[in-house]
Order: C-alpha cells, then sequence, then structure tokens
C-alpha cells in the first residue's frame, strides 16, 4: 500500500469533527466469520455447503422450513460466539474513544466532545465486544431472537438450540427467528434513522470511512452520496479493488486488520 495516501488518509482523519464509518462482511471475515456468500469448507461448514444462503435467508424459506433455517442460523449463532474481535474492531472502538475525548486546541481549553457513528451491516455483535457503542444495525442481528408471530423478544441459551425450530413462548405455534434481516424485509427504522441523522450532520473536513464493503446498495450507496454532497472526505479500506474504489478520496487496499490501526494512529497515539 502506498505510504502517501495513508499519510494523507490519517491526517484527514485526525482532523476530522465528526466520523462516520460503514462495515461489511469483510470486517468480520478476519475474525473467522464466513462471508454471507463465501465458499463454506470443512466440519459443519461442509454440512452447508449444498445450500444456498440467499434461499434461506427470507421469511418464506422459514415459513416453509422452519428447521433447517433455524439450524443454519443457530449454527451461524455459535460461530459468531466463538469468534473474537479483530485488530479492525478494535481499532475503530479506540478512534470512538479518541473522538469522544475533548480535545485542547488553545491554551489547553478544551472543546466540545467530537462525535463517531458506527453503521454495521454486520449481525455478530463482534464491534460491541471491541468496545464500540454508538452502534446502528443496519441488518439487525443473530444474537437476538424474537416471536415470529407477535415480534416480542425471546431469552435463548448461549449454547447450541436444544431444539429446531425454537417454540415461541408468546404465541401458540409460533417459533422463535433471529433478529436479523432478511431478503424482502424493512431496515430497521431506529437504525436507519440513526444513520440519517449521522451523515446528514457532516460538513465539509469530516470523514465518512467504507470497510470491508463496497456500499453499492442502497441505502449504504445512499450514505456515502449524502456524505460526499456534505463535502466529507471518504475514505475506503477494502482488502481488494471494489467499485467504489475510483469514486473515494483515498482508497486504501489492504486488510481492515492492518490498514485500521495505522490509520486511527492520530494524535500521536495507536489503536494498539
Amino acid at each position: 500500500m502506498p505510504i502517501a495516501p495513508l499519510d494523507a488518509a490519517r491526517r484527514a482523519l485526525a482532523n476530522a469533527n465528526r466520523v462516520v464509518a460503514i462495515t461489511g462482511a469483510g470486517v468480520s471475515a478476519e475474525s473467522g466469520i464466513p462471508t454471507f456468500r463465501g465458499g463454506q469448507t470443512g466440519g459443519m461448514e461442509a454440512l452447508w455447503k449444498s445450500f444456498d444462503p440467499m434461499t434461506l435467508a427470507t421469511p418464506e424459506a422459514f415459513a416453509r422450513d422452519p428447521k433447517t433455517v433455524t439450524q443454519w442460523y443457530d449454527w451461524r449463532r455459535q460461530r459468531c460466539r466463538e469468534a473474537i474481535p479483530n485488530p479492525a474492531h478494535l481499532a475503530l472502538a479506540d478512534l470512538e474513544r479518541l473522538l469522544y475525548e475533548p480535545s485542547a486546541h488553545a491554551e489547553g481549553v478544551s472543546s466540545s466532545p467530537r462525535r463517531f457513528t458506527l453503521l454495521t451491516q454486520n449481525v455478530d455483535r463482534l464491534h460491541q465486544r471491541a468496545g464500540s457503542t454508538n452502534i446502528a444495525e443496519l441488518h439487525g442481528n443473530i444474537v437476538h431472537w424474537r416471536c415470529s408471530a407477535t415480534d416480542q423478544p425471546a431469552d435463548i441459551p448461549e449454547g447450541p438450540f436444544p431444539s429446531c425450530p425454537m417454540p415461541s413462548p408468546h404465541a401458540p405455534g409460533a417459533f422463535l427467528r433471529p433478529g436479523v434481516v432478511w431478503f424482502g424485509e424493512a431496515l430497521p427504522e431506529a437504525a436507519l434513522r440513526t444513520a440519517f441523522e449521522a451523515v446528514h450532520a457532516m460538513a465539509e473536513g469530516d470523514i465518512f470511512l467504507s470497510i470491508g464493503t463496497s456500499a453499492l446498495v442502497y441505502p449504504a450507496a445512499g450514505f456515502i452520496e449524502l456524505a460526499q454532497a456534505r463535502g466529507a472526505t471518504t475514505i475506503e479500506v477494502n482488502r481488494d479493488p471494489t467499485p467504489l474504489s475510483g469514486r473515494v478520496d483515498f482508497s486504501l487496499m489492504g486488510r481492515a486488520g492492518e490498514v485500521l490501526p495505522a490509520l486511527v494512529a492520530v494524535n500521536g497515539r495507536t489503536t494498539l
């Protein structure tokens, strides 16, 4: 990765008053969580290799075969529980802490705290475990499950489900479903509101980070377009070039777990 773009992006980040970051599957992949559309090999992965995830992640699939869909999501839930946050997760958590610390700009007088919002398309909750707090989960999460009939939340065991599907305690004949957004479902209103409010508040000199995702599918594509219209500097961190690479101010190629700790080395401090 060229040194100059990283240094320039680091300087821009160090001077930003507000940062909005969006993360995708590429970040979680570095913690060993298979990407949604990625290949699955070995162990339990081999069991699911013949299944197309696109056919399991719909309300219709759950209605048709709740046992198989529940088994698949429970397997993914266990994979997420076993995973640990990687340096990319930790760097973003550290960035949030840095941005909320008062900044002494003159004569030792502290300014008002700066702002950081993390938008994630991941459902594994690794960002929370790394220490991030101001998070909008655009696709829900796999940790919380709810009644398929009433949408009421329900307690679930930490370990594998004793039976699949899991009966709901809230409605006779109903089952528990994961708290993720399935194809054909609307994104959570609260998460979308948080995302749009954060991006609308951006101004010239602020930073929009796109990490481990192409951010080309709406509403994610809309966030970066709006940030650019507001005058924010845009930075992409991705292992491989994406269609977004030619549209951002800085495109930093490499593993997020390597690039982000170097990028978030602001004010003489490092993340790790």
